[in-house]
This record gives structure tokens, sequence and C-alpha cells, in this order.
């Protein structure tokens, strides 16, 4: 019963003890980080990975310990961040709704005095940076839509939360991703909705983008997908969603054959904002009615998605 939360927290570097803590005697103006502590009562795999979510944060903001250049909340910034990977990892990984450890975090750090701004940028970090492999827009969007709210936060960066969250709104885990026109490598026009398959994986590419190259080179490497592409379980549509469509259509015989590749002729997608692309390459699971699985996922993630559905 225990196996899986020993697991997840091995995996986070976390470290969780069933037992009462030490009492110091003093408090030091420097810390340890202090780990969440799971009550012995708490049994259930599952809820012990839900409890240490939700009160990962709590004793990290209890007492009055200096936020200066080189600490947050008396503890140094490396590992404050070290702990918000763990943090990340455990919400990304194993927590199906992380609405209320999200609320739990903004309420701990509401309380935290100066502690409030950068444990805010650190979250912002590492859930939506485009750039983040732990990124998530249904963790950042309760934090976003709280901090739009705020008295915390001025008046400007509350309207910058507001939109950030009405963008994670878009495209959520569980809707029917918004449709849209395309035209592909052949010259035909198409509606993605109009792609039959088990599962769709939708890219939002560039064949000049780097990262898109590698993303490339990182599915080719993997059995698994061609595996369920041979099957007809799954079908990959790359579209190219800028302007310079002559420069994609003079390499986008790159691409594999299999592949359906084609451009946004419409142009909607960036300047409609009907999806929330923020970086390319922006990957996006679907299913057979065109339900999103996994949203502006790392290709880790739909990797692993792609092997448990070989088991």
């Amino acid at each position: 019963m225990m196996r899986k939360l020993a697991l997840a927290l091995a995996a986070a570097a976390m470290v969780l003890s069933c037992g009462p803590r030490k009492k110091q005697a003093s408090e030091p103006k420097n810390r340890e980080f202090p780990q969440v502590v799971v009550p012995a009562m708490v049994e259930d795999e599952t809820a012990r990975i839900n409890y240490a979510a939700k009160h990962f944060w709590d004793a990290f903001v209890k007492g009055d310990y200096p936020t200066d250049s080189l600490h947050i909340a008396g503890v140094k910034k490396d590992e404050v961040e070290r702990q918000m990977g763990v943090f990340a990892t455990i919400l990304t990984s194993y927590i199906q709704q992380p609405e209320k450890a999200m609320g739990a975090f903004f309420e701990r750090i509401s309380s935290a005095g100066d502690a409030f701004e950068p444990m805010t940028e650190l979250a912002s970090r590492y859930f939506y940076d485009p750039n983040s492999p732990l990124r998530s827009e249904e963790c950042w969007l309760p934090l976003a839509t709280r901090l739009s709210q705020s008295p915390l936060v001025d008046e400007t960066a509350r309207g910058r939360y507001a939109w950030q969250a009405r963008m994670c709104s878009l495209n959520r885990p569980g809707t029917v991703a918004a449709d849209f026109q395309f035209t592909d490598i052949s010259g035909r026009r198409r509606t993605m909705h109009s792609i039959k398959a088990d599962m769709l994986l939708l890219i939002f590419g560039n064949p000049d983008c780097t990262a898109c190259k590698e993303l490339l080179e990182t599915m080719n490497a993997y059995p698994e997908i061609e595996a369920l592409e041979a099957s007809g379980k799954l079908k990959v549509a790359d579209i190219f969603i800028d302007r310079e469509v002559d420069a994609w259509k003079a390499k986008a015989a790159t691409y594999p054959k299999n592949w359906i590749n084609g451009y946004d002729h419409n142009f909607t997608i960036r300047e409609d904002l009907i999806y929330n692309v923020r970086a390319i390459p922006s990957l996006y699971l679907l299913d057979s009615s065109k339900r999103v699985i996994l949203k502006d996922a790392p290709v880790e993630q739909v990797l692993t998605f792609m092997r448990q559905m070989q088991r």
C-alpha cells in the first residue's frame, strides 16, 4: 500500500516522516527547508500523496525568517527552488486535480510577507514558463486566478495574471479541442476534427525550430510511436502556424511521410488565439472525439503515455 508513495517521493527526492518533529530551542536566522510530515493515521497511499501536496508549504511560512538576496523565508534560495521542483513533480506526476494543492500554496505564501513575491515568481517559472519540463497550465490556472484577484498584487500584474488564467482556460484536458482549418502538404484543405484516429498527436511546430528538430529526433528514437501509428491507433499532425508559408513549404518534406503536415492558412491559431501557443513545439494529445488528453505537454510526458498505451 505504501509502495506508490515511496516511489513517488523517492523520484521527487522528498523525505516524509510519520513521527513528530523535534522542537528547536530557538529559531535560527537561517534554516533547512522544513519537510512535510504526513500523520501516521493517513494510511491510504493516494491520501498520503494528496496530504503531502496540500501541506507541503505549511511549516515553510511559519516563523519570522528573513527574505533577502540569498534566502527566502530563511531558507537558501537554491534549496527553495529545489523544493519547488519536488512540489511541481508531485503535482504534475501524481495528482489528478491540483486545485486544492495550488489553493493551499497560495494561502500559505499570502501570509509569508516578503516571501510572497519571490515564491510567486518561482511558481511561475516552474508551472508556466514554456521552457519548464514541469510546466502545467492545469496547475497554473488556479494560482493565476487567485493572483489576479489578490490585493497583494499590483494592478498591472493582476491584469497580466487574469490574461494568463484566460489563456490557460483554453482547450483544457477533458474538453473538446478547438477545431481549425489547415492546408496539407498536397494543397488539400482540411479540418483538424476530420482526422480520424483513436489518438491524434497535434504538434504546432516549425521546420527551422531547433527544439522542433530535437523533438523529431526524440520521437524517432521511440518505437512506441511507430508501433501505434502502424496499428492505426495514432496519427501525428504537425501544423505550421506562422506567416512564412513559402519557407515552410520549402522544408516541410523533411517531416516523416506518415505524418499529416500542414499550415494554418487562416492564421487563426496565432491571431485569434484559439490555442495558447507560447513556444514551439507545442504538443497536444487528443482522443478519438478530439477531447484533450494532454495539453502543451513536454515530450517526455507524451512518450510516457504512449508506453502505457502499449502495455
